[in-house]
């Protein structure tokens, strides 16, 4: 992993380092406190869809301009396509959770190209197993609500399934909702993130340091070809990253979505 430092030599150090890693994420002192760079992209990624919602959706026209377009685009694909869509009967009521979490996801995820900003909130572990454990303690709610202790008895003693068999799938049925669930949805967009944000970094920063590295005229025409391939695949990778911090934010929706109707309509 190539850091930034102030002050780097080129030609002894392999990699440069500043002397205390803290220092790439904190910002000075507020007060009393250290204001870490990731708290301030988390506030960002909860008030931009807020503002985003209260401006596009405060004056409805006629004839909508642009902001309210793309606004109501997004709150109708939500309600219709994943809360209705997928939940079915009674998922309207869920709109509300959904449009948000997809908001606060897609923003997060969208930091990663954001120029001068370039580092996605939902990179770091804690964010995604934070709503991750949000959707599950809804699912988990509403099938208390739904189902009684029955939630948790059908899950242990599957109906329909022969009863030599009930024991096995009920233990993986258990550990499958109770356990893996939350854990698979929040590791599904932490790794995605993770793996685009890296390989980003590694080709940007490699084809930043083969063209600037000191070394002289003939070093610079021997580095700058292979610079200019790995910026170039960098930029491929980097239209491909938005791509993906679009449907990530959409899968992590529509898996909520999911699990919320397996617990709402279990009949299905």
């Amino acid at each position: 992993m190539i850091t930034a430092a102030e002050t780097c030599d080129f030609i002894n150090e392999v990699v440069c380092k500043p002397a205390n890693v803290k220092e790439l994420f904190e910002f000075a002192n507020f007060g009393s406190s250290q204001i870490s760079r990731t708290e301030i992209l988390i506030l960002l990624a909860a008030l931009i869809p807020v503002a985003l919602m209260y401006f596009g959706l405060r004056k409805k026209s006629t004839v909508p301009g642009k902001l309210q377009s793309v606004v109501e685009s997004i709150f109708s694909f939500v309600k219709d396509e994943i809360a209705v869509g997928v939940i079915g009967r009674g998922g309207e009521k869920f709109t509300p959770y959904l449009i948000s979490i997809f908001m606060f996801v897609l923003v997060g995820n969208l930091f990663e190209v954001t120029p001068l900003v370039n580092f996605p909130v939902t990179s770091r572990m804690a964010l995604p197993l934070f709503l991750s454990l949000l959707t599950y303690v809804i699912f988990l709610v509403v099938g208390v609500q739904k189902q009684g202790i029955g939630y948790f008895t059908h899950l242990i003693w599957p109906p329909g399934v022969p009863v030599a068999l009930k024991p096995l799938v009920g233990v993986i049925e258990l550990v499958s909702v109770l356990l893996v669930r939350p854990f698979s949805l929040a590791v599904r967009l932490f790794a995605n993130l993770v793996a685009g944000h890296v390989m980003l970094s590694l080709l940007l920063a490699s084809a930043y340091f083969f063209i600037v590295q000191p070394g002289g005229v003939e070093y610079l025409i021997a580095r700058a070809p292979i610079g200019a391939a790995w910026f170039t695949l960098g930029l491929a990778i980097y239209g491909f990253e938005l791509i993906v911090s679009i449907l990530q934010a959409y899968i992590f929706t529509l898996l909520s979505a999911v699990y919320i109707q397996t617990s709402l309509h279990p009949e299905h």
